[in-house]
């Protein structure tokens, strides 16, 4: 999955590496409970944050952090929670045949 940020296509993943990094900075004591957060709309731009950090890191893209805090991401806050939900549904899809 790609995210725009400041006009610039990074793909992201979320590897298992990266999940464990998503899991210490979400403080959650699973997968499940991380995932239920976002399904109840829980989350917080902290988690987003996170969320879009692991998986930029899981697609090889080292964008710094300070960067991705002061960054224009495609579609505002909406489009970085938009793609932080969808990139961790992904993650936990089963790959069609």
């Amino acid at each position: 999955m790609a995210l725009v940020i400041d006009g610039e296509t990074h793909v992201m993943r979320l590897t298992l590496g990266a999940l464990a990094e998503l899991e210490a900075a979400m403080q959650t004591d699973s997968l499940l409970a991380m995932v239920e957060r976002f399904e109840s709309s829980s989350f917080t731009s902290q988690d987003v944050l996170a969320l879009l950090r692991a998986g930029l890191r899981g697609g090889k893209c080292d964008v710094p952090d300070d960067a991705l805090l002061h960054a224009e991401i495609d579609g505002g806050p909406i489009g970085a929670a938009r793609a932080a939900a969808e990139l961790l549904a992904r993650a936990f899809t089963a790959p069609q045949a």
